[in-house]
């Protein structure tokens, strides 16, 4: 068996350091590195540990699809907490999905469920890290087959802890049926008939989700409520291969492993978005596709800068126009005049616009725009394709919702219980994350991102700097979920930067142990009683008077 790594296209200045030695030109555009093509003995060649590889790793993705199915499984036989809607309610046929029959002839009691689901996802886990250390050893279909299977299955989940799904679509029905623009209403004033009011949660909060995936949930509402679950679901299931597609495809153009980097994204158990249903990977697509786009433009010109490939188009003049040709050079992050041949600017205008496309779905995608910005290879065109996806959408956010943004303040003001910065407040003895704290790592996240964004423009290193940004953003969030995971896993697959991935591995494992049914019992073991201060009561009670 032989796997081949496509050679680099893509000079390293998109994500290496700076070229000691070089100046001017030379230093902004190295000669491209062309890396051998890697063969990798095949399977039953001589060596026991290569044979031995192997099977670990066949019996890792085995292992994981077993669990995947599994725990869908489990959550699908009958309500439980794995399913939080079935708890509330009806359990409708349409609402658990067809694999409930597979374990609903057994009955396991809470404690059982908890034990089940601490090895279930531990179990895929580790074999997830096998999965991704012996993917170059493997045959591609093998691997790639193993991420859709599991796709597939948790398409056919309920929703798992996650029920945001029916909070995106009641704000739809809210604006649709109803006539109340979820900007300006909470979901307490509409119809509490509207079959979505029960299944949702949060009735007490204006809707905090982007204007643009609030425009794509609308055009579900004429499906039924049943129509519009299984249609969103199949949405993020294709959302989600496409992210592992262009994973690929940027891993190839930067001459890295493309099965490494597709599996570290597509096969992380802990994104719980897909069995969770959340709207991440509209984001986190948009962002790939943008990265993506950047990639393709640089790619093209490496051509321009071979031996014997066509020169500039000119000299630089002096006075006047040279002067404004230098500061058009600055701007753009190139030297004027262009060589021959530069490719069109539709690339880096795309990626651009699919920022600014991210952040109309998710707020959170801004950070990565001064980043972005100052690492790109054309500054100007990039920036200018960021200015016309702001007013774009902006334009139609207006006509849609009126001058009205997303509730991000009500929302600011969550605090998940294990996150980063509530731990730090108690261990502090503040008894959680007070206000000051708040305001403290905000001040650390904008620090964070002005570092970044200096670093991706000194060295153009700008995938690194990316994940960066976003693993501070991790650990500054009040409020974190397990599916935020996947906005970082993009970055750390394709950064150069080997400790960017086992940054993003040990923060799986702290996810991990905090979000696990055991995790009270983790806390206690370590003498941590997060909910029981006065600040964590005032917390719980502010979050409940939004929910319910």
């Amino acid at each position: 068996m032989v796997v081949e790594v496509t050679p680099t296209l893509v000079p390293e200045v998109v994500d290496a350091p700076a070229h000691a030695g070089l100046s001017g030109r030379a230093a902004r555009y190295p000669r491209a590195r062309v890396r051998p093509r890697a063969r990798r003995r095949p399977l039953g060649a001589r060596g026991r540990g290569l044979t031995v590889t192997h099977v670990a790793a066949g019996a890792a993705l085995a292992l994981m699809m077993a669990a995947s199915l599994m725990l869908v499984s489990l959550a699908a036989a009958r309500p439980s907490w794995l399913s939080p809607i079935g708890e509330r309610g009806p359990f409708p046929s349409w609402l658990a999905g067809p694999l409930g029959p597979l374990t609903n002839w057994f009955t396991l009691h809470t404690s059982g469920l908890d034990a089940a689901f601490t090895i279930l996802v531990g179990t895929m886990y580790v074999c997830y890290l096998v999965a991704v250390f012996a993917a170059p050893r493997l045959r591609p279909a093998w691997v790639l087959g193993a991420v859709v299977l599991v796709h597939v299955v948790f398409l056919l989940s309920p929703p798992m802890q996650l029920t945001d799904i029916f909070n995106y679509i009641n704000y739809a029905r809210m604006e649709v049926v109803h006539g109340l623009n979820p900007y300006t209403t909470i979901p307490a004033l509409a119809p509490a008939s509207d079959p979505t009011y029960l299944l949702s949660n949060w009735h007490g909060l204006l809707s905090p989700y982007g204007p643009l995936f609030t425009l794509f949930t609308l055009t579900m509402v004429p499906l039924g409520v049943a129509g519009a679950f299984w249609a969103f679901k199949i949405v993020l299931m294709l959302l989600s291969l496409g992210i592992v597609w262009m994973v690929w495809r940027c891993a190839e153009l930067l001459g890295r492993n493309p099965l490494s980097a597709a599996v570290f994204v597509g096969l992380n158990p802990l994104v719980w978005g897909l069995g969770g249903d959340h709207n991440d990977f509209f984001m986190v697509f948009l962002i790939v596709l943008g990265l993506f786009l950047l990639l393709r433009a640089e790619s093209a010109r490496v051509g321009l800068r071979a031996p014997g490939a066509a020169g500039v188009a000119g000299e630089i003049p002096a006075g006047a126009l040279g002067l404004a040709r230098r500061a058009v050079a600055w701007l753009d992050g190139t030297p004027r005049p262009l060589p021959v041949g530069e490719p069109g600017p539709w690339l880096e205008l795309g990626a651009g616009a699919a920022l600014s496309a991210a952040v109309a779905i998710k707020a959170s995608a801004a950070i990565l725009v001064p980043v972005m910005i100052f690492g790109a290879p054309r500054r100007a065109r990039f920036v200018l394709g960021v200015l016309i996806g702001v007013l774009v959408l902006g334009a139609a956010t207006l006509v849609a919702f009126g001058a009205n943004l997303p509730n991000l303040a009500q929302q600011d003001g969550l605090v998940v219980q294990t996150g980063l910065p509530n731990l730090i407040g108690y261990i502090a003895g503040a008894g959680g994350e007070t206000a000051g704290m708040h305001s403290l790592f905000t001040e650390v996240l904008v620090a964070g991102v002005i570092g970044c964004t200096l670093w991706a423009a000194r060295t153009r290193r700008w995938i690194t700097a990316s994940g960066c940004a976003i693993l501070v953003l991790l650990l500054t969030l009040s409020w974190m979920l397990p599916s935020y995971v996947l906005w970082l896993l993009p970055f750390a697959a394709l950064a150069r930067a080997r400790w960017l991935r086992l940054t993003a591995v040990v923060f799986g494992v702290y996810v991990f142990l905090f979000w696990m049914p055991f995790a009270p019992d983790l806390e206690h073991f370590l003498h941590l009683h997060l909910g029981a201060t006065a600040l964590a009561h005032q917390i719980a009670n502010f979050q409940h008077s939004l929910e319910y």
